[in-house]
């Protein structure tokens, strides 16, 4: 769905909502509770606008840095606007926020007794990505996985009242592989925005350049990183399947489609013989169903 500069400036709040239409996973589909559908678009709402502001995908107008009080001139400055973003944050915890999707925010957070942690995670994963644009391990990229990725999957099971340690390790083991198959097939867009979110230690193993990245399609060195690269990610997705399985009816189904999703995700790189580069391999519907029914059988 694309919204228009103009909606932006108008109504900043709708016009980001309006992105969950656009995800690679449901937010907040029709079968969970009403209750948990609102607050799960409260949190989307925060880590869809923060991402925005880190992005610097931001429409035109100037209503976003106005709302958070940033100059008009200052709009543009993505760290000045995260660190806005932060002062409005913990306006949720003990006063009243300014913008109005962290206005919506507040009653998520005291009816589910949240804290500041995890939406304190994703700002900080955005303020890093304006500073770091390549990771040269595979423990540095999960330790930016821990800030970008797997405080979502803490806040469901937050929302949700599910949280236990071993379900919280197995939403992370989920959410990490979800960010790295993400990484996988945006990496010519990302690489557009000069970021790199393959390992350069393992660039080197495979004999990859970055000149390689910006190549129409991947010769067969990337294709070999990127298989590698997804292999990392389906042991994750498997490590972390069996938090399905740990719990019940509607948000056993939420949590079966997240981890469809990654798998289907793979397996669309895996069918482009791991050639991202033209652009991001999707599932078909009728293939995320299928995993679907393996995830929910406790297959795979």
């Amino acid at each position: 769905m694309t919204v228009s500069g103009t909606a932006r400036a108008v109504d900043p709040e709708r016009a980001t909502l309006a992105k969950a239409a656009d995800e690679n996973f449901p937010v907040a589909p029709f079968f969970l509770p009403r209750a948990w559908r609102t607050d799960l678009m409260a949190v989307y709402g925060f880590a869809r606008l923060v991402d925005d502001i880190g992005d610097g995908d931001l429409a035109p107008g100037g209503a976003d840095a106005r709302l958070l009080g940033v100059p008009a001139d200052r709009a543009d400055d993505r760290v000045l606007m995260l660190d806005a973003f932060e002062e409005d944050l913990r306006r949720v915890f003990d006063g009243t926020p300014r913008h109005p999707l962290l206005r919506r925010l507040a009653p998520t957070v005291r009816r589910r007794s949240l804290t500041p942690g995890p939406f304190l995670g994703l700002i900080a994963a955005n303020r890093q990505d304006q500073l770091v644009a390549r990771y040269e391990t595979y423990e540095d990229l999960l330790a930016y996985c821990e800030l970008s990725a797997n405080p979502v999957g803490r806040l469901v099971l937050a929302v949700t009242g599910t949280s236990t340690p071993e379900r919280i390790r197995r939403s992370d083991a989920i959410c990490t592989a979800l960010q790295i198959v993400e990484h996988l097939q945006d990496v010519a867009e990302d690489l557009s925005r000069d970021r790199i979110y393959l390992p350069a230690e393992d660039m080197k193993r495979f004999h990859v350049q970055e000149t390689d990245l910006a190549a129409p399609t991947a010769n067969a060195s990337v294709r070999a990183l990127i298989a590698y690269e997804a292999g990392r990610a389906r042991d994750l997705m498997s490590e972390g399947a069996p938090l399905v399985g740990s719990v019940h009816g509607r948000l056993r189904l939420l949590l079966a489609g997240f981890v469809a999703g990654g798998r289907a995700a793979v397996r669309a790189i895996a069918a482009a013989d791991h050639d991202v580069l033209p652009g991001p391999p999707k599932p078909s519907k009728a293939q995320l169903l299928r995993e679907v029914g393996v995830t929910l059988r406790g297959e795979g």
